[in-house]
């Protein structure tokens, strides 16, 4: 246990990234800042003015769950990462240090810590932001481990929050807190490393499972193509599959693994916020919107009649098992108010690792998150990064910036 920080502190701040590491980074960038501009109007805009700049630009990118995911950590990597990064005046290397961490940590912590109700992203999310922070400091190794140690006591966010504010700010504290660690281990405060080994072991994860080898960030990223989340990209690509008009729409049954609905709590949406986190709506906004985007997921969208129809024509079969989003299949059947029935059956999502979003796809999303921004954004740099979330996004109500 006493090896677990310096080991990937040691890791962190010798990596070399590789072509493809780059690109990955380079992609997150540009997929943060859409997300969290698309988010400048949202309500969370007055209830995060309070956070540090780090804390508001991670609050921002994942409010609307339109952020990126690593499946095998089950982990918003990119939404932590990035904007601590771009507030300690990092680049992509810092970036694919504290991904390259938070994936492994991540994994560590395995399907287990996420199904027992544990928000992964900021478990993980809060020592990766320290190690994100570090690099970009140009912290040694063991000043490194030390800030890793300094942000463990804020690693910790539970799924209950998921359908409120709460998830989004929960990530911001993770992200904050890191930083602060990093901040904190520069001007020499003293830390026990042994405690992020402790720290992994009381979560319910195995640091047997820590693999310091391959690309910066084992599995890729998985970018979602709708603003919810990620449990629900695969049921609405499904339902996209079919050709059916929702007035048409008397039942409809979805068989799916139980792991793959754990964190779709609300059955029963009545918040946009909430419609994020349903499997039920998931299916009605497909029916109803055909490609589910922001207008989907407001509280009069939810509150439509004919979706609060559909969602109560929704069965769910959950087959036993499982260990992950995306694992087995996700099958539909949808049968007519005149008795015939189609179904579809569906493994991969667009926008899923083993299905990559195509560069019209990731373009029409920074469309969409930006408008007019869209050029601006697309071509988003490290160095630029900052100076743009600066300008379109509030300024925090005290600054902390690095």
């Amino acid at each position: 246990m006493s090896d677990v920080a310096q080991l990937l502190a040691d890791w962190a701040v010798q990596l070399q990234p590789t072509k493809s590491d780059l690109a990955l980074a380079d992609r997150a960038l540009v997929d943060v800042v859409a997300v969290a501009l698309a988010a400048r109007d949202d309500a969370i805009r007055g209830v995060a003015a309070t956070l540090p700049e780090v804390g508001q630009w991670t609050t921002f990118g994942h409010v609307l769950d339109f952020d990126d995911l690593h499946m095998p950590s089950t982990t918003h990597i990119s939404v932590v990462c990035v904007p601590v990064a771009l507030a300690a005046g990092g680049d992509a290397r810092a970036y694919l240090a504290g991904a390259g961490v938070m994936a492994r940590l991540g994994t560590a912590l395995g399907w287990s810590h996420y199904a027992e109700g544990w928000h992964a992203t900021c478990t993980a999310g809060a020592p990766a932001a320290a190690v994100t922070a570090s690099v970009a400091l140009g912290l040694d190794a063991e000043a490194t481990a030390r800030a890793i140690a300094l942000a463990i006591p804020a690693a910790g966010g539970v799924q209950r929050a998921f359908g409120t504010q709460a998830k989004s700010l929960q990530v911001g504290f993770a992200a904050a807190a890191g930083l602060r660690g990093a901040q904190l281990a520069a001007a020499g405060a003293s830390a026990d490393t042994s405690a992020v080994g402790e720290w992994l072991r009381l979560v319910g994860g195995d640091a047997g499972f820590l693999d310091v080898t391959g690309p910066a960030v084992p599995g890729g990223l998985a970018i979602k193509l709708h603003p919810c989340c990620y449990a629900m990209q695969r049921p609405i690509a499904a339902m996209r599959e079919v050709n059916v008009d929702a007035n048409d729409v008397a039942r409809v049954a979805v068989r799916t693994p139980t792991a793959t609905v754990q964190p779709l709590l609300h059955a029963r949406p009545r918040t946009g916020l909430e419609g994020k986190f349903s499997l039920e709506y998931a299916v009605a906004a497909a029916l109803l919107d055909d490609f589910p985007g922001f207008d989907s997921f407001t509280d009069a969208a939810v509150a439509r009649p004919e979706a609060v129809r559909l969602v109560e024509a929704v069965e769910v079969e959950l087959t036993p098992g499982g260990d992950g989003l995306l694992v087995g299949t996700c099958t539909v059947e949808i049968t007519r108010r005149d008795g015939s029935v189609v179904s579809t059956e569906l493994a991969v999502p667009p926008g899923g690792p083993a299905r990559p979003p195509s560069d019209l796809e990731l373009a029409a999303k920074v469309r969409t998150c930006v408008g007019d921004l869209a050029g601006e954004v697309t071509g988003v740099r490290w160095d630029s990064a900052a100076a743009l979330l600066r300008s379109l996004l509030p300024e925090p109500a005290h600054s902390t910036r690095v």
